[in-house]
């Protein structure tokens, strides 16, 4: 019995000193190691993983490795305007409202507050062994295409139609979401949809867009190059075809222009499904073998769909890959791992300590309420009706579809929040309970015949008349249900019931004041409406803080500067045909006909004026950069923000864009007082794509710089040659 004793003593030593020597090797393996290189980590930990495990990790539903110690992950998270659907969270404006900011700034504080809250959700899963799909660090966000047609649904989730806006706003978000340090990610964004995709949605997997060159380098391919610039850590690709080529297997588009031509070092992640689209809608290609290894080889390294984990090993056995390939594909989503410190001790990180009350806290919403404020578009203010004096107006009534629709708050790809305001009850705080709020329905999307709140309003000193679209009426295929075209929109038009209502409310109240609202993400025909308001505000879908900075605007606690992000067309028949991926009759770049508003439009409660503080030269080089400042003065009643825009017209040549935004500046003005707007534009900024030379071409000749607060109506004018 002593023997047998004795020896399972030495066994139980053993193992022990096995087991601890193993910990000890655990922590000293150099793929842990975070004083290493990254590159040094990342092979690695490659050497010690198995073909058939790196495979395992090539999908968005990236398994577990238990004899590494490596966690399951889920790659898809959404932070389009606040983090998205994963419980409480700050619920920005969407981003087309964002975008009419004009605010890269403020875009980048919200962007900053969107990856806080992704730390903590984060921080705090993981802390109870929980690896949830939406908490995790990778955001598929921003969406930089070009919004090249108002009937595009998921217009409302980009920055508009204006490649240098996108550009500069995008940018902005990227770095608020992955903060300073290119070795250590905050989060990691992603530009999506890589190359051009701006609808149909009905049809997209099986799409193909026909762009000529110059457009694609000229238009569509723009932001996505000077986010890739400015360090974005991922790229998504598009479901359909351009010019032939499904953009997830495009070696034209991803290999040679994103990765080879512009240097890109972050991974490329498909769209959910697009993979399967290739062979089966596309059938560019047979099986899902060849699928992977045309994805893998073209340059995708994360695949949201599991085409890449179910059929890169037989692509390798069937020798249609090698697993070097594998190897170098999967090494770009491992970088993006520990950038992101999945193999470190959690505790070093920076980030470690954001919890709860890093979460909808009140300053993201506050937050939430100056960019709502500053997103909100003036577009009509018959003698001067706004801004409403309080003591002038003791019974109010707030109606329509939109009025109290959360819908129409959150917009599409958003998150909850149990501090939603609506635009009802933003205006009831606001007044205080000494005046009489009423709030009715008014209407449906549909009925042209049945109306409530007409008798209401006629018994009230002032109406606020909330219509519009909302995202089950456009936005993403599936996503907007009630969309008769699959998530785009037929046409310009307001619900039909909307319509009918705002003439039955003037007819029953033909003297009283109407404040029309309207919510959407997108063009939309005011013109139907407008003669029936006194006022017209485009609120787009503006998040949690709607309600309360509508009522900011409505009361004169800030003036409204929001500006157009977008061409206000009068009707669809103004437009090129809807699959046409031409630019020619697009945008205000390319369109002169007349419309409801210009790109840039936006009124104010007060008047500024515009004077040279610094002409721009008479002649530049192509080295040089182009400076101006513009002295401007608030000359009318209040404090305000304005939008300095700065537009380029080419010299008259074949294809030019008939004018062009290369500089803007927001700026506060007290009443009376004067700001300095200093905007620069490198010559370089000017270039334009040669379709006979294939490369971006500075042409020589006289260019003139007009400068206003929108694209249509110069204030200032100067010329200049190269």
């Amino acid at each position: 019995m002593k023997f047998i004793k004795t020896q399972i003593s030495k066994l139980l030593i053993l193992l022990l000193s096995v087991l601890f020597s193993g910990a000890v090797i655990a922590q000293n393996v150099s793929y842990k190691n975070s004083t290493l290189p990254i590159d040094v980590r990342v092979k690695d930990l490659l050497s010690r993983l198995t073909l058939e495990e790196k495979v395992s990790l090539m999908g968005y539903r990236s398994k577990a490795v238990p004899r590494l110690n490596i966690p399951a992950y889920n790659w898809w998270n959404e932070g389009l305007h606040g983090v998205a659907r994963a419980g409480e969270a700050t619920v920005f404006p969407q981003a087309i409202g964002m975008a009419a900011t004009f605010n890269p700034d403020l875009l980048q504080q919200v962007a900053d507050a969107i990856s806080t809250e992704a730390r903590a959700k984060y921080n705090l899963s993981t802390a109870q062994n929980k690896h949830l799909m939406y908490m995790g660090l990778s955001f598929w966000s921003p969406n930089i295409n070009i919004f090249r047609d108002p009937r595009w649904g998921r217009g409302q989730e980009t920055y508009g139609e204006d490649p240098f806006l996108t550009s500069r706003m995008g940018t902005a978000y990227v770095k608020g979401m992955q903060g300073n340090d290119p070795l250590h990610l905050k989060v990691s964004a992603t530009a999506k949809h890589f190359v051009a995709h701006s609808g149909p949605e009905a049809t997209r997997d099986e799409f193909n867009a026909v762009v000529d060159e110059k457009d694609l380098r000229d238009t569509y391919l723009y932001a996505f190059h000077h986010l890739v610039d400015n360090g974005v850590e991922s790229v998504m690709t598009a479901y359909n075809r351009v010019n032939g080529q499904p953009n997830s297997i495009s070696s034209s588009y991803l290999n040679q222009i994103l990765i080879k031509e512009w240097g890109f070092k972050g991974h490329v992640v498909t769209d959910c499904g697009a993979l399967d689209d290739v062979f089966l809608r596309h059938k560019t290609l047979k099986t899902g073998v060849e699928t992977a290894a045309a994805a893998i080889k073209a340059g995708i390294n994360l695949d949201c769909s599991a085409i890449l984990q179910d059929d890169v090993l037989a692509a390798v056995n069937q020798k249609l890959l090698t697993v070097k390939e594998v190897d170098a594909s999967l090494t770009k989503v491992l970088r993006t791992e520990f950038k992101l410190g999945f193999y470190d001790d959690p505790q070093q990180s920076k980030f470690y300590n954001y919890g709860a009350d890093s979460i909808s806290n009140a300053a993201h919403i506050a937050l939430a309420r100056k960019v709502a404020q500053q997103s909100m578009v003036l577009l009509k203010n018959k003698n001067q009706l706004l801004p409403l004096k309080k003591s002038m107006y003791s019974a109010i009534t707030v109606l329509g579809t939109n009025a109290a629709s959360l819908d129409a708050m959150v917009g599409s790809y958003h998150g909850v929040s149990s501090k939603m305001v609506d635009f009802v009850s933003g205006i009831t705080a606001a007044v205080g309970v000494d005046t009489r709020v009423e709030y009715d329905l008014g209407s449906s999307y549909t009925d042209t015949t049945h109306f409530g709140g007409i008798w209401a309003a006629s018994n009230s000193d002032v109406t606020v008349a909330v219509v519009g679209l909302s995202p089950v009426l456009e936005g993403e295929a599936g996503d907007a249900f009630l969309s008769q075209t699959g998530g785009d929109k037929a046409n310009l038009s307001l619900p039909d019931g909307n319509i009918a209502f705002m003439k039955a409310l003037r007819k029953g109240n033909p003297a009283k004041p109407i404040i029309a609202v309207i919510t959407a993400g997108s063009d939309v025909d005011v013109a139907a409406i407008e003669p029936y308001a006194d006022a017209v505000i485009l609120a787009w879908y503006p998040g949690q803080q709607g309600g309360n900075a509508l009522a900011d605007l409505l009361f004169g606690k800030i003036s409204p500067s929001g500006h157009l992000p977008l061409t206000f067309y009068r009707s669809t028949n103004d437009l090129p045909a809807y699959n046409s991926y031409a630019m020619k009759g697009r945008t205000y770049r390319y369109y002169g006909g007349p419309v409801q508003y210009p790109f840039g439009f936006g009124l104010s409660y007060t008047t500024f004026d515009y004077t040279w503080k610094n002409m721009p030269q008479k002649q530049y080089a192509a080295n040089e950069t182009i400076t101006f400042s513009i002295n401007v003065k608030n000359t009318g009643k209040m404090d305000a923000d304005e939008v300095v825009q700065a537009y380029i017209e080419y010299p008259n040549l074949e294809r030019m864009p008939i004018k062009e935004l290369k500089g803007f500046k927001r700026i506060s003005v007290n009443q009376g007082g004067e700001q300095i707007a200093e905007i620069k534009i490198p010559v370089s900024e000017l270039q334009k794509w040669d379709l006979q030379k294939h490369q971006f071409q500075l042409y020589k000749g006289e260019y003139k710089l007009m400068i206003g607060s929108d694209s249509a109506t110069p204030k200032l004018n100067a010329s200049f040659k190269l």
